[in-house]
């Protein structure tokens, strides 16, 4: 069974190339659901029409489906404001 912690890992992989750091460093992942059947992560954007959004989303579901073994994936932008990590 992959864990929460599992999938951080990969998401770290996942560079923001407009600011040069991992969706996870810059606080854009805020939840990972996994059931027997799915991975659902929840993230937010950096700036809310970020022309790299469809990037960002199709790379975190790939990072994702990687260590999914073989559950469904879903990513899930949210309406929120994306606050900077600390």
């Amino acid at each position: 069974m992959i864990t929460k912690e599992q999938v951080m890992q990969a998401l770290k992989e996942v560079i923001d190339p407009e600011i040069g750091s991992s969706v996870v460093d810059l606080n854009m992942i805020k939840e990972v659901n996994i059931s027997d059947k799915r991975v659902e992560v929840k993230m937010v954007l950096t700036a809310s029409f970020c022309p790299l959004a469809g990037f960002l989303l199709n790379e975190v579901k790939k990072k994702t489906m990687k260590i999914a073994e073989g559950r469904e994936v879903e990513v899930i932008l949210l309406d929120e404001t994306w606050t900077p990590p600390e």
